[in-house]
């Protein structure tokens, strides 16, 4: 039987049970759960209906008050909005519990980009060794963060899960004590957590989903695609910021960094001690079950007493497992062999460090600190090589300094705390390589990198710490658009210095280098950001060539299209012949996590995905996503008209007093959702580029207006059909996988905004001209967008996806619309001459609490 359509399978496993279990609210023994669930379909229906009239989310809801609830007084009436919040919270949950335990059934979990899909297409055309020999050297690196884009507190994200399994199973009694927890317990946090808390969460999806997923695919690989024994490529690595990215964080210390790194191993051990066990039950035969027993028991004694263990390596594991493998396969016909060499690939995939710790600092921070290293007066005792003049130096000679630096410091003859915890980040890291092994941490990421001096001065504080060799991958962060555009020259002059260049022969001729999509695009627009990156790749991988190196780009990614987000898997395999793709390295976090590697199904899937992207580039089609020097010119033109668009809107001067004073960006750092600050800098006057990317691209998302996904697009479209040229960006869309991209992520930006929520703002005799200058530029982008396509209609393509937006956003209608009632009442009280404290803090508690529903129904909004 034919398979029916994505949509179908949507409406049929998502949408319809949706309804089914949604009514099981009504049954819930909550005080008031049958007024607030029979209300707030009304109300739902009744912000709908309103919405089309063009009243205001302040008449909707003075309007829902007086027809269907007359007799509430104030009070009751401010009780009802917060139990349509939480009643909405966990309307969102079920919807996403609901997507994961459907997920395999709406997903072709062996169609186009998984592994079998792969394989199959290999054998078609007679591609089988050329696909053999790009895995043995093609890695993918998922990096997962503490960025604060996750509103769920770590005991939600268990009851999806188990919610998720129940409705699997159609299991109804255990899906409504689930349904009775989750009214049970909190959305919100009391107090922010701390970096450590941050890392217990995130190592939950080491443990219980990459564990098991990537292990999975690792197996597929060496039992259908290459030889287990020719198979040298862990093919996965796992990158961990929480913990170790000091950017902008205070709270992360060396001493959090060891306590995580502790923590990480203790969790790999603890996996694989349950592995041990569950083996011991099926090789009960002679020759092997004493050998995992006694493997049991040192794993044992790692966790809980690792003194007694002074032989137990990762290498001995390896052996043990390895004997024991072969064992079976000579004198038992090979049974159980598939459990054992499952154990031997999750070890050559997570070691004894399951991820590696990162550890990223500003690049100024580091300026800050070398000056006061090399200002001490005792520094020619511990360091060789500094000449006493270096601070009158010149830049140039300064660079050619650094390299040359070495000696052991130590940090305490520092009185400046960053300064002492910089160096002592550093000896963290070679304490980590003892216990975790070098995988354990063996990466600095310099963000805010400008200069050739930013990644030496780092270079050099490595090489003072008694540290002459490092094992460390130096990765400089570029991130504003001047930044990429210099980043080849920068990276020139490291891979021209002797004593680096031998540094990257200790490396393997690999230099990793990370791109900001999140800045970039904060900074210069949309297409700007993209293009740029996608451009500087290009120069990067030129002169890596030159010189004879791999490189390795990381992509700082977020979760919505402004952030780099959107369909990784499209973007990757758009890549031209002229950009170095063995390797993708990406950040994942918050919602991206839950939502897209959330269960073992969702996680293999995207995983597969991404595996599939580099293989469809660089095996599949070689030189079919390269770009023509027509639609080269094309590109390059949108960008830079979009740029300039763009500029001028940040620069306008009600820009920043709009997201003050009309969105919900200061309430962010309210909700307690991470350990890092909400801004940087220290100033009370916010400022754009204190501005932190999350907060900014949310806060676009919670007005509805995804402004940093498209602004700057339709002006530059624009100008193409005023020009009669339309028609070159039309030819740009049909040749160019990576331009269709870009089209297709802007118009999730799109579909996702609603701007009648805030029409209101329009005859606001401040900011109504700015609030139509953003109106215009969505009209405009929009128009011009399926003008380009000829689609009909937004996400035409993307037939599923468009229905779960479609569905989500009705969901969280009514939770807007109170959140911008509240915003409208604060602003009228503030005007008034004697504003009620209670009211004023009534009206912020409204608007923080609806900041989680949204931000979680949107998925990749922040």
């Amino acid at each position: 039987m034919a398979r029916k359509p994505k949509i179908e399978r949507f409406n049929e496993k998502i949408l319809s049970r949706f309804q089914i279990y949604n009514s099981l609210f009504l049954t819930l023994p909550f005080e008031d759960i049958k007024r607030t669930s029979l209300l707030l379909p009304l109300f739902a229906d009744h912000c709908q209906k309103q919405f089309e009239l063009q009243k205001n989310p302040n008449e909707i809801v003075k309007i829902f008050f007086e027809r269907f609830a007359p007799d509430l007084s104030l009070e009751k009436q401010q009780d009802l909005l917060f139990r349509f919040i939480q009643y909405i919270e966990r309307q969102v949950v079920l919807f996403d519990a609901i997507e994961d335990a459907g997920f395999s059934y709406v997903n072709n979990m062996h169609g186009r980009g998984t592994l079998r899909n792969i394989k199959e297409e290999a054998q078609k055309k007679r591609l089988s060794k050329s696909l053999t020999d790009y895995i043995k050297r093609f890695k993918v690196r998922i990096v997962l963060t503490a960025h604060p884009t996750q509103f769920y507190p770590d005991n939600v994200l268990v009851i999806i899960n188990e919610l998720s399994n129940a409705i699997a199973q159609d299991d109804l009694d255990r899906i409504q004590k689930l349904l009775v927890q989750l009214g049970k317990t909190p959305f919100y946090k009391k107090e922010k957590p701390t970096p450590f808390d941050e890392a217990v969460s995130l190592i939950w999806f080491l443990e219980n989903v990459f564990y098991h997923s990537a292990s999975t695919i690792y197996n597929y690989i060496a039992d259908h695609i290459v030889n287990s024994d020719e198979l040298n490529n862990a093919i996965f690595d796992f990158g961990f910021w929480p913990g170790g990215d000091r950017d902008g964080n205070p709270f992360v210390t060396p001493e959090i960094t060891l306590k995580t790194a502790k923590r990480l191993r203790f969790s790999i051990l603890r996996n694989y001690y349950r592995d041990l066990r569950r083996l011991k039950r099926k090789l009960t035969f002679p020759g092997v079950e004493e050998r995992v027993e006694a493997l049991e028991h040192q794993v044992f004694n790692a966790l809980f007493y690792p003194d007694r263990n002074s032989f137990f390596s990762l290498e001995h594991v390896r052996s043990e497992m390895k004997h024991v493998s072969e064992v079976i396969k000579k004198e038992h016909n090979g049974l159980y062999l598939e459990d054992v060499q499952d154990m031997i690939h999750k070890i050559e995939l997570f070691g004894f460090h399951f991820a590696s710790l990162d550890i990223r600092q500003d690049s100024r921070v580091h300026r800050s600190v070398f000056n006061e290293i090399v200002s001490h007066p005792d520094i020619h005792n511990y360091v060789q090589n500094l000449p006493s003049n270096y601070k009158e130096l010149s830049e140039n000679e300064r660079c050619a300094v650094l390299p040359n630096l070495i000696g052991d410091l130590p940090a305490t003859i520092f009185s400046d705390e960053i300064t002492h915890q910089t160096l002592d980040s550093i000896r963290a890291m070679q304490s980590i390589q003892k216990t975790n092994g070098e995988r354990g941490c063996n990466r600095y990421i310099i963000s805010n990198c400008q200069t050739l001096e930013n990644i030496l001065e780092l270079f050099a504080m490595c090489r003072m710490s008694a540290w002459e060799k490092p094992n460390v991958d130096f990765i400089p962060l570029f991130e504003t658009i001047p930044d990429l555009e210099t980043a080849a020259e920068v990276m020139n002059g490291l891979f021209s210095n002797p004593i680096y260049n031998e540094h990257l022969k200790r490396r393997g001729m690999k230099q990793t280098v990370m791109l900001g999509f999140s800045d970039g695009t904060k900074d210069g627009g949309y297409f700007m950001a993209n293009w740029s990156i996608y451009k500087a790749k290009e120069e990067l991988s030129e002169l890596a060539s030159k010189y004879g190196i791999r490189v390795a780009f990381f992509d700082g990614r977020g979760g919505p299209p402004a952030r780099g987000g959107g369909n990784t898997h499209e973007f990757y395999a758009s890549m031209g012949d002229s950009i170095q793709n063995d390797d993708i390295q990406l950040t994942i976090q918050g919602q991206t996590i839950s939502s897209n590697f959330g269960t073992l199904d969702s996680s293999q899937y995207n995983l597969e995905q991404l595996l599939s992207s580099g293989i469809e580039s660089q095996v599949f089609s070689p030189g079919k996503n390269n770009l023509t020097l027509a639609d080269r010119s094309t590109l390059e033109d949108i960008a830079a008209i979009s740029y300039k668009a763009y500029q001028e809107f940040k620069a306008h001067p009600m820009f920043i007093p709009y997201l003050e004073r009309m969105s919900t960006l200061p309430y962010y750092a309210k909700t307690n959702i991470g350990s890092r600050p909400s801004k940087r800098g220290k100033s009370t006057e916010l400022k754009f580029e204190d501005l932190r990317a999350i907060p900014f691209v949310g806060s676009w998302s919670q007005l509805k207006q995804n402004v940093p996904g498209f602004f700057g697009v339709g002006t530059a479209l624009n100008e193409f059909l005023i020009q009669g040229k339309l028609e070159d960006v039309k030819q740009l869309f049909n040749n160019s996988r990576f331009f269709r991209t870009l089209v297709f992520n802007s118009m999730m930006s799109l579909t996702k905004s609603f701007f009648q929520l805030t029409a209101y703002m329009k005859d606001d005799q401040e900011f109504g001209l700015f609030w139509e200058l953003i109106f215009n530029e969505y009209s405009l982008t929009n128009k011009l967008l399926l003008e380009v396509s000829e689609f009909k209609s937004l996400m035409e393509n993307e037939s599923a996806g468009k229905a779960s937006i479609k569905a989500r956003e009705e969901i969280v209608q009514p939770l807007l619309t109170i959140q911008q009632f509240a915003l409208m009442e604060l602003q009228k009280l503030k005007k008034s001459a004697n504003p009620d404290p209670k009211q004023l803090e009534i009206m912020e508690t409204m608007i923080t609490r609806s900041l989680f529903g949204n931000i979680n129904a949107s998925r990749n909004s922040a």
